[in-house]
Parts: C-alpha cells; sequence; structure tokens
C-alpha cells in the first residue's frame, strides 16, 4: 500500500537563497510544501516510469526484479483524495523488465499502450473504461486480468513481442529502448549482441538495425525524430542519425585521454592513456538537445557533453559518495537535471552557470565550461535521501513538479 511518506524533504544545499524547489518544479510563485507519497510493492522494483497520458495523472508502471522467469510489473496511481497510492492493473511478465515505457501521447490520441523490454520488446494494451464491461463475461479468464480495490479489471493485451534476432526464436537481451516522443511509431533498443535496433512499431517491423558498438550497448536515446544516441561497454557515447546509417560521430569516451575523462574522436582505445570504462546510462536534454549526460559504472561521476565540442565534458558533477545509477533531465527546464545514486540520494543540479541552457552565462565551450568545475566543482541545488540505494529515478514529463525513485521495494514519487 501506499501513502504520504514519513521521510525528510528535499534539503535546500544553496544557502540562504529561501527555498531551493523554487523555480525547479513547474509551478512558479512562493515555495510548496515538499509531499512524498510511497508504494510499497511486495517485490525489489528495478524498472519504473511514468504515464504521459494527462488524462491519467500520477499514473506510473513498476516492474520487478526476481530471479526467477516469471516476474511482475504493476500500473500504479495515486489516489489524490486518499494520498494512496494503489495498483490499477498488474500482470505477469517473463523475466525482470529492464526498461518499462509509456507510449508518449499526451492528448490520449493513440490507444493507451505500454513497452516492456527484457529477452523481447513487448507492447501492451492497457485496457480503457469502456473495456470493462465488454470484458466482464472473460474477468475469469487467466489473461492478466485482477482485482484491484475490490473491482475486477479486464486483462492486458499483449499486442506486439518483437525480436530483432530474425534467424532465431532468441536474441540477446535487450538492455534498454526509448520510445520517440517525436515519431511514436519508433522505438529503439539497445542490446548486449552489439546493436541498436529501431522498430516500427505499427508495421511490427525493423525499420533499421546497426552494429552500433564494439561491445555490449547499455542504453539509448533519442534525440529527435530520426537521430539517436547510445553508450556501451567499449566506454563510448555514440550518436547516430538514420539519414545517413554508415556513419556515428562519437561524442565521448571514457578513460581514453586526460583526467576528465575526454578522449580522441576515434576508437575506443587509440592511443588512450586507459582501459575505457563501460558507459550504462544516457539522457538527453529535451529542452536544449545540444547537452546529454551519461553515468559510468560504478563511478560517483555524471558526465554532461555537449554535442558540439566532443570529447571533453561540459561539466562532471562529483558529489554523489557512492556509483550513480540514474539521471533524468527536467522536462520543462534547460538546466536543470535530477541524478540518484548507491549514496541513497537523489540530488537535483542547476547547470546554468556551467554554460548550458538558454539561462547560462557561458558561451557552451566545453574548455571554458570544465576548467571552471575544476576550480571546486558545482554543488547541487536541492538533496533527498532515501531509505535505500536508489536504483531508479525518472522526471514525469506532463507533470514536472514530480519526479519518482525506486529503491529496494519501495517507489516514492517527490514533489519539487
Amino acid at each position: 500500500m501506499g501513502g504520504v511518506g514519513e521521510g525528510d524533504a528535499w534539503a535546500d544545499q544553496e544557502q540562504g537563497n529561501g527555498g531551493g524547489s523554487r523555480g525547479v518544479g513547474g509551478g512558479g510563485g512562493e515555495a510548496k510544501r515538499s509531499e512524498i507519497y510511497t508504494y510499497e510493492a511486495a517485490w525489489h522494483i528495478y524498472a519504473m516510469n511514468w504515464s504521459v497520458r494527462r488524462d491519467k495523472k500520477y499514473r506510473l508502471a513498476i516492474a520487478s526484479l526476481l530471479e526467477q522467469v516469471t516476474n511482475r510489473v504493476e500500473v500504479v496511481q495515486l489516489d489524490e483524495a486518499s494520498g494512496d497510492i494503489a495498483p490499477v492493473l498488474t500482470f505477469d511478465h517473463q523475466y525482470p523488465p529492464t526498461k518499462t515505457m509509456f507510449m508518449p501521447d499526451p492528448h490520449a490520441l493513440r490507444p493507451d499502450l505500454l513497452a516492456t523490454s527484457a529477452d523481447h520488446l513487448r507492447i501492451w494494451r492497457i485496457p480503457s473504461s469502456d473495456d470493462a464491461e465488454d470484458g466482464a463475461a472473460s474477468a475469469n479468464n487467466n489473461n492478466g486480468s485482477v482485482r484491484c480495490n475490490g473491482t475486477q479489471q479486464p486483462g492486458i493485451e499483449l499486442r506486439s513481442e518483437l525480436n530483432g534476432n530474425r534467424n532465431s526464436d532468441y536474441c540477446g537481451p535487450l538492455t534498454s529502448f526509448d520510445w520517440n516522443d517525436a515519431d511514436p511509431r519508433r522505438i529503439g533498443t539497445s542490446s548486449i549482441d552489439t546493436t541498436c535496433t529501431i522498430w516500427d512499431v505499427e508495421r511490427e517491423a525493423v525499420d533499421t538495425q546497426l552494429i552500433a558498438h564494439d561491445k555490449e550497448v547499455y542504453d539509448i536515446a533519442w534525440g529527435g525524430a530520426g537521430v539517436f544516441a547510445s553508450v556501451s561497454a567499449d566506454g563510448s557515447v555514440r550518436v547516430f542519425d538514420l539519414r545517413d546509417k554508415e556513419h556515428s560521430t562519437i561524442i565521448y569516451e571514457s578513460g581514453s585521454g586526460g583526467s576528465s575523462g575526454g578522449g580522441s574522436n576515434s576508437g575506443a582505445g587509440d592511443g588512450g592513456t586507459a582501459s575505457p570504462t563501460p558507459l550504462v546510462r544516457l539522457g538527453w536534454n529535451k529542452q536544449d538537445p545540444r547537452y546529454m549526460a551519461t553515468i559510468i559504472m560504478d563511478s560517483p561521476k555524471v558526465v554532461v557533453l555537449d554535442i558540439r565540442y566532443p570529447t571533453l565534458p561540459v561539466v562532471e558533477l562529483h558529489r554523489h559518495h557512492a556509483p550513480v545509477n540514474a539521471i533524468a533531465w527536467a522536462p520543462h527546464s534547460s538546466c536543470h537535471i535530477c541524478t540518484a545514486g548507491d549514496d541513497m540520494q537523489a540530488l537535483i543540479w542547476d547547470l546554468s552557470s556551467m554554460g548550458t541552457g538558454s539561462n547560462g552565462s557561458g558561451n557552451g565551450n566545453g574548455n571554458t565550461a570544465a576548467g571552471a568545475a575544476a576550480e571546486g566543482g558545482l554543488d547541487p541545488i536541492l538533496a533527498y535521501t532515501a531509505g535505500a540505494e536508489i536504483e531508479q529515478l525518472q522526471w514525469s514529463a506532463t507533470q514536472p513538479d514530480w519526479v519518482a525513485i525506486a529503491f529496494a521495494n519501495k517507489l516514492q514519487i517527490l514533489r519539487v
């Protein structure tokens, strides 16, 4: 069950600024009281994401991390009146989902779809209220239906099960995926088999499949209708343009070059001074696509990049005390980012002083920003301490006042 949490709210990390949450969330004006809502699942939570439909406020999908074939996915929603988060739908899933994501359809013009990645990419259709009457007769079928809050719910429909390996029923496990909000027909997946696959989910067909890296690909993010980037165990961030599928641009390489982690724009290990360290997560700034951020495996550092100045970070964020697990750019601001990790902290940063975003005082030059950061580093403006290591973090695109985190078997949504 869920309810208003008892933990501490966001702590202001800036002295004398009269409330660090001011100007971070989507609302303006006077600072609002912090709110925390907690949901406790029956299992360890790993994958988690917000719904983007404006008619489904405070709805999220969470998924289990169980060392068995059968795992679980729950769609949960906050009841604003009672303050409780409760499941509205739950169903079995083969293998632990590495990611969940709702279709980017804020105006509810398309079917209500949820995608999950594991051994395959699966697209699920969430039943609408109109389906409840139609499904009443078959409510006893074992098709994923569930009794929530005393009401029998119609079962979820597995709409597509997509396998990128055309020569086998089996494929390399999918590490992540991203649904293109500029062209919702497209989903890009990343796999341990070194490929990125672009799916046309309407045709249920592969649009493009690329050998993207030299080693496992751990994450993928869209930067526009036909441009995506990926990160890999080979330590590189690469940008791909679907208009020129034969080439990619290396934006950053870990471990090759100076202490900043920058390197040459050639292959990893080409004259570098250190072995590349895997990059495990990638976030592309939707409000200012010149900027992206990545996480280095087992590192407390977050690297922020400007694609106009490859190889050298704009800034490195160093205030976590244990490995970082998740990053999320603010959906409404070009210069705010949230990070979370094994130190049980979620930190919100204002990067405007580093030359990012429309409020930046710099000119975006990576050398200038990196030099400024080296003088002592940037401090976060807000911090929240959870009850365990934070493994997942998502910032609501349609309700930018709210951030969701997952740790152990708990989901928390936090007002910022």
